[in-house]
Parts: C-alpha cells; structure tokens; sequence
C-alpha cells in the first residue's frame, strides 16, 4: 500500500513468537457469590420462597436483565429455566415448575438501588476501589517474558451469567457457569516460579509450552469453546503478529492481479469442482466474504459462510433496478449478524450460479463440491500464507486507502476526522460490520441537537455583537472602537468552529448508527496507512486511536515516526 512505509525497522517484527522464560501469577478469579439480605425476596406463585445459595444466584443472573428483551425472548426463557432447574435442590424443583409464575422484580429493585448506589459513591470510597484495582493490576497483571516485563490482555476470569449472544442464538439463556482453578490449564516456563492456586484448590495442568503465546486457557461450557488468558496487544508478541499480518496482505497486493486472472479462467473450467472453488473465491474477494467453517449441526446458530452457503441464501436477477446479472444475498453471518446485499456480477458468474442451482432444494448446498478445506488447500498454493482472511484485510486496507484519498481534503480538523470516518465506513460496509443501534441513541441525538441548537442562537448574538460593534467603529473612528471589531470578530470566528465541530459531530453519529467502526479499524485496517494519514493531513493522532490502541499501534507508528 503505497501510504505505507517500507523496510524500517521491520527486522525487530520478525524474530518469531517462540519465548524462552515466562513467568506469571494466574488469572484473577471471580468473586465468591454473596447471597441477598433477608429483606431481599423471591416470590412464587405470589408467596415469598427461600431459595438456596446455587439457586438463588442464577436467579439474580435473571433478574439483573429484566428491563432488557432478552427475558422476553421465548427461546431464552426457555434456556434459562432449563439451566436454572439444574442448580435447584429436589424440594425446590417439585416447587417452581413454571417460570411465569416467577417474581424476580424485588431483587431487580435491589441491584438498581446496587447500580445508583455505585454512582454515588464519595470521593475515599471511589478511591479505594481505584487502589484495589491499581493492586490487583500491579500483582496480576503482568508477566515476565524473556526478560521483559509485559502488560497482560485480561487477567480477569469472566463472571458466571447468562449467556446471550449474537441476533437469535438458540443457546441464549443458557448458564455460563463459574471456572474455578480446576478447569484452568497454566503455561508458564519450567524454571519459573509457578503460579499458586487458590487456597484449597489445584490445577487443571500446568504445561510448559513455548510455542503458544496464551498464559492460562480453560473450556467455556456453552460453545465449547476454549477461552485464553493473552498479552496485552501492546506487548511485542502482539506487535509481530500484527506486523505479519499486514505483511501477508502486502504481499498478496503483489499477486491479486494474478490470482484474479486465474479464478476468472477457471470460471469456463470443464471440472465442476474448479467452477464452484472459482466463484466461491471471487465472491471472497469482492464482497470479502468468510469462507466458513464446518460444525456440527444444532451446536450453534445457522450461521454460514462463503462455502457452506445453500440454495435459500441466495437469489438471480437477469435484471434489477437497471443493472444486469444481479445476485442477491441473504444469509446469517458470524454472530449471528444479517447479511443482506443486492449485487451486479459478471454474466459468467451469473450463469455459473444458474447451473449451480439445477435441480436443487432450498436447503441444498450452493457450491457442493466445495468446502473450507479444499479452498484453504488451494489458496495456500496460489500465495504462501494466504487464507479468506488475508482477502478481507487487503481489501479493507485497500479500500481505507482509496476512500482517503478521494474524501480528504484540506479542511478543517473536524472535516476531516469524518472524510476518516467515511472512509472507515465504507470498510465496515464491505466486510459486514454492523450493530443495533445503542438505546440511549435518539437521547443523545436530541442533546446533540439541543446543543446546536443553544450554539446557533449564541453565533446570531455573536454576529449581532460585531455587526453592533463594527457600527459603533464607524462613527467613532478610534483604536478602542477597534479593539472591539476584533474582539467581537474573533468570538464569532470561534462559534462558528464549535458549530462546525457539533454539526460534524451530528452526521458522523448519524451515518454511524448501525455499522460499527471499530472492528474494522482494530482487526482489518493496516494501522500503518492511519498513521501516514495524520502526518500527511496534520491531524493528531490521539483523534483516530485512544490511549491503548496507540499501545496496540505501538510498532507502526514508530515506523511512521522515522519516516517523517
């Protein structure tokens, strides 16, 4: 990308992740549960019940989201009734056999009271629940890696709740319940001093393995998925992998034009299986697709990728809205996240997915003689390294890069903090990262346009002042007159800049209601491109990173630091 610079110190990104001493703490667990006050009371079938501890705690995880519609959502109920049962004593499962004749409000009433209490907390109080933190953070929240002292990602083991994931996840609901030390594996060095379980417990393992990055990993018991305790993206590890990453996709900008040729020869292949892999790939490049992964079905949500697509995720229009050869998607995505799009392709893609279709069922695969394995296979033959993946980060940086360069212009700083946001929106379009919008939304548009509001009536007064002024210096004639024009000159001049700052503000909030920026921005977008962006346009870089992406950042805007 040619915003990036080139070959400055990028020999210390590449020495590999391997480690030869790490020693640490643990992870921090979470907080033994702390039963209700008597006063406290859970209510069945309209009579106060005293549920036991195991019981009772799930059903606060309930009763916390009351007001949220989750509650609502008949699969959740569902899921959380299930669960909760299974923490129930015998006498307490003969009692509470139908979940609407629950009343969770009074303990809702009490965690609120919990919330507003927290907020109101005095200065001392606040102070030291900071120092606790401070400590928690000094003693667990680093390691020693090779010499080096590095920050660590989250020491912190996620609480037991309710699980809740993306759109409508059939396992929403579900308990997530409390890992204690015996579900956690350690990592650390041989000749390290291990860390100490809690009192009375023990660990899962304690393996000695320098050729991961991960400092404890246990299972989560709703997916089955294993979760990790990690560096902080600050720390050099981190640094390299993300240099490599964007190195890998560097390289693939040096081959793209090939690998397009071949996919579109292979579109008139006499093999099936080559026809389905070709289109399959330029659907990955040009709407950066996933590819998708294999799983067992009932495990989780419906989602798909681009190999594991079926006859109802997609439709062909000959015609539509004036363009030819449309194809439209309709499918659910990782998390659970729509994807809807309508787009024109070429008419040997068109008619390749026509045949594709030929007497297939609804819930047939689109490309059956595909799958990820065999795409994975066959681009690691066409660039060492490349993966779906590598797509999706050359064309979103790609994608920043051209954006930048047609929207930014020599404007104010505000102007162009949202040709960056544009252009930053436009990489979250193409790789489908969207959000609902908040629910305090429509509140904060309102105090936004409040706000504008009160400044536009200050910049009618401001310029009614000057006009005034500039009248009162033009019969006068004299240097205090003057003094005055200039004065009232340079307060209208500063409004007119914060009007232009909220009003920004405004459209940038607006068009960002339902994409979410910083994915993209975090996991696809060379940082190096960003950093060269500043520079060149004078804008500070605290403006496009905060203080711990900078941190993440670390290594490219040390690059960009040399280069100018």
């Amino acid at each position: 990308f040619s915003l990036m610079r080139r070959g400055i110190s990028e020999e210390r990104y590449t020495d590999g992740s391997k480690w030869r001493f790490l020693e640490h703490k643990g992870p921090v667990f979470a907080p033994a549960y702390e039963p209700l006050p008597e006063k406290v009371k859970f209510y069945y079938n309209g009579k106060p019940m005293k549920l036991s501890a195991p019981a009772e705690e799930v059903a606060t995880f309930f009763a916390k989201m009351l007001d949220h519609e989750y509650t609502t959502k008949d699969i959740f109920r569902k899921n959380f009734y299930k669960d909760w049962r299974k923490e129930m004593t015998s006498e307490e499962k003969s009692i509470i056999t139908d979940l609407k004749k629950c009343d969770f409000s009074e303990m809702n009433e009490y965690f609120k009271a919990q919330s507003e209490a927290r907020k109101q907390m005095s200065k001392e109080e606040k102070q030291k629940i900071k120092e606790e933190n401070e400590r928690l953070l000094s003693e667990y929240g680093f390691c020693i890696m090779d010499n080096h002292r590095e920050r660590i990602g989250n020491f912190r083991i996620e609480p037991p709740g309710l699980f809740r994931g993306r759109g409508d996840h059939p396992k929403m609901g579900m308990l997530k319940r409390r890992i204690r030390p015996e579900d956690v594996i350690i990592n650390c060095s041989k000749d390290s001093k291990h860390p100490k379980p809690p009192p009375g417990t023990k660990w899962k393992e304690v393996r000695h393995d320098n050729k991961v990055t991960w400092l404890a990993s246990w299972t989560e018991n709703i997916q089955g998925s294993i979760k990790y305790i990690m560096l902080n993206p600050s720390s050099r590890i981190k640094g390299e992998k993300d240099w490599q990453k964007y190195e890998t996709a560097r390289r693939l900008k040096k081959c793209v034009d090939r690998i397009r040729t071949q996919y579109r020869e292979d579109w008139k292949s006499k093999e099936m299986r080559i026809r389905q892999r070709a289109v399959a790939l330029y659907f990955i490049d040009k709407l950066a697709l996933r590819a998708g992964n294999e799983k067992e079905e009932g495990e989780t949500a419906d989602t798909v990728g681009c190999c594991s697509l079926r006859v109802e995720h997609i439709k062909l229009f000959p015609k539509m809205d004036e363009q030819e050869y449309v194809v439209e998607f309709d499918f659910l995505g990782k998390d659970s996240i729509r994807y809807y799009n309508k787009i024109p392709v070429e008419k040997r893609v068109f008619k390749n997915l026509q045949l594709f279709l030929e007497n297939k069922q609804p819930e047939d695969d689109l490309f059956d003689r595909l799958n990820t394995s065999i795409l994975n296979k066959h681009l690691q033959e066409l660039m060492d390294g490349l993966t779906a993946k590598v797509f999706r980060t050359y064309n979103a940086s790609i994608t920043l890069q051209q954006q930048l360069k047609e929207l930014t212009c020599d404007d104010s700083i505000p102007a162009k903090l949202l040709s960056y946001n544009r252009a930053n929106r436009a990489v979250a379009i193409l790789c489908n990262h969207q959000r609902a919008p908040p629910k305090t939304f429509e509140k904060s548009m309102q105090n936004l346009q409040t706000k504008i509001d009160e400044k536009q009536n200050q910049l009618s007064a401001a310029r009614k002042q000057l006009k005034a002024a500039k009248a009162n210096h033009k019969a006068s004639h004299d240097d205090k007159s003057k003094k005055a024009v200039e004065v009232k000159r340079k307060a209208v001049q500063r409004i007119e800049e914060q009007l232009m700052k909220l009003q920004m503000q405004a459209t940038d909030r607006e068009e960002n209601k339902q994409i979410a920026l910083g994915t993209s921005k975090l996991n696809y977008l060379d940082p190096r491109i960003s950093v060269a962006w500043c520079k060149k346009w004078g804008v500070p870089i605290e403006k496009i990173y905060n203080k711990t992406q900078r941190e993440k950042f670390a290594w490219a805007i040390d690059m960009a630091e040399k280069e100018f």
